[in-house]
């Protein structure tokens, strides 16, 4: 155990169900949840077998290690009250969007642990395979960080907070953007009375192509050589959606601009 004294969770969503579960699977005593609704904070509790707050002036002031997993928002409310319950302790954020330096001037010891995966509260992951990415002010409190995730995973790296920004970046167009337009194939299937799992196969095959191929290689589409003829009828089938035409249209030139300046490979 790097952090014997405990650990507190701030905040119960997606991430810190899983990352609290893990915890635990870990070894961990996880000694308090913090949420500012009492249904969450006392769902995650019951599920960690352990203690919860909606109150920060009620959150410990004894474990090692503090948690924050909220929304981005919030920061600036919760980290100042936070950090004044125990001046020795280690504060970590969750957050690839936020800067390392959100702790300056708040707490002696502090960092981040970044996991980057989409958590949804009732699927199970396995952490063991999630990437964590970590920062912190000082090189002892970096190879703590590093020793805590490599006991939750077998994917640790160390990222700046600028790195940690086009992770960020990246993962909302592999995750969110792919999977809004898995809504709009949805929504697209469905007005034509189609199932939708009737591209699960495709959707499946598509991922695993690029496990073994870069994404420019596991392209294909009629945007690859901008085949104007298919183009055209499907922008003509998507004439009562606009939004979705343009879209399309976006989309497929910027697929046949990768094609003709393939990005150099790493």
């Amino acid at each position: 155990m790097v952090v014997s004294e405990g650990i507190v969770l701030i905040g119960a969503g997606n991430v810190a169900t899983h990352l609290g579960a893990a915890l635990r699977r870990a070894g961990y005593d996880v000694k308090q949840v913090y949420s500012r609704t009492e249904a969450s904070a006392r769902t995650l509790a019951e599920r960690l077998d352990t203690a919860w707050t909606t109150c920060l002036d009620e959150v410990r002031a004894d474990a090692g290690l503090y948690i924050v997993s909220i929304k981005d928002s919030a920061f600036g409310e919760v980290l100042p009250q936070l950090t004044r319950r125990n001046a020795s302790a280690l504060y970590v954020h969750t957050a690839g969007s936020m800067p390392l330096s959100v702790w300056e001037g708040l707490a002696d010891r502090y960092g981040v642990l970044y996991p980057l995966q989409t958590f949804s509260r009732r699927r199970e992951v396995d952490c063991s395979e999630v990437p964590f990415f970590v920062e912190a002010n000082s090189a002892e409190d970096t190879g703590l960080l590093c020793r805590l995730a490599r006991e939750l995973s077998k994917r640790v790296f160390m990222a700046s907070t600028e790195q940690r920004g086009y992770l960020h970046i990246a993962a909302v167009f592999a995750c969110n953007f792919t999977n809004h337009l898995y809504a709009l194939c949805q929504e697209l299937l469905a007005k034509h009375d189609l199932p939708f799992e009737v591209m699960l196969p495709l959707i499946d095959e598509t991922a695993r192509k690029v496990h073994e191929l870069s994404p420019a290689e596991a392209q294909t589409g009629p945007a690859v050589r901008y085949d104007e003829n298919v183009i055209s009828h499907h922008l003509q089938l998507l004439a009562d959606r606009p939004d979705l035409a343009k879209l399309y249209e976006l989309l497929s030139k910027d697929i046949f601009r990768s094609t003709l300046s393939p990005p150099s490979p790493r």
